[in-house]
C-alpha cells in the first residue's frame, strides 16, 4: 500500500533586475537571523536565511549569478548587474541557504531564531524571545540570554 506523499513544494526567487531567478522544488527551512560580521557587511544590516538541499534549487535564470569565495567554509552568490545578495553555500554541507527576502510571497515561513548575536551591530537591539546564539547554529555553540 502506497502512503500519502506531500505534494512537492515549489517556492521561487530572485533578485531585483531579474538576472537571477530560482525555483525550490522541496523543503524550505524556517528562517534564521544571521548577525556575524560578514553578513553584516554583505547585507548592510543582518540577514535572513532560509535553507533548501542543493538538489533542490533550481536556475530559471542564472545570467547574473556571480559567486564570491567569503572564506575557506562558504561562498555567497549575488546578482553582478544588480548587486542582490542571494545566497550563502556552505561548501561542507548539501545544503544552500536562500536570502528570505528574495523569496516570492507568500512563504508560510517563520523566524526561528538568531546566531552570531556576539557580533551584532551597536546601532541596534534583538527584542524578541526566539533562541539566540554567540556564534552559529546549535549543538556545537552555546546559547546566549
Amino acid at each position: 500500500m502506497n502512503k500519502p506523499t506531500e505534494p512537492l513544494r515549489r517556492a521561487r526567487g530572485g533578485c531585483l533586475c531579474g538576472a537571477v531567478k530560482y525555483e525550490v522544488r522541496g523543503k524550505l527551512r524556517d528562517v534564521i537571523n544571521c548577525h556575524c560580521s560578514q553578513c553584516l557587511r554583505t547585507h548592510g544590516h543582518f540577514s535572513a536565511y532560509s535553507a533548501a538541499k542543493r538538489e533542490d534549487v533550481h536556475m530559471i535564470e542564472d545570467r547574473g549569478l556571480n559567486w564570491f569565495c567569503s572564506s575557506v567554509y562558504a561562498r555567497r552568490g549575488f546578482c553582478r548587474e544588480c548587486g542582490a545578495s542571494l545566497f550563502w553555500e556552505p561548501f561542507a554541507s548539501d545544503t544552500i541557504s536562500i536570502a528570505a527576502g528574495t523569496l516570492a510571497r507568500p512563504t508560510g515561513l517563520t523566524t526561528i531564531r538568531h546566531v552570531y548575536v556576539s557580533d551584532a551591530g551597536d546601532y541596534y537591539a534583538i527584542t524578541d524571545d526566539l533562541e539566540r546564539f554567540c556564534s552559529g547554529t546549535p549543538p556545537h555553540h552555546v546559547r546566549r540570554n
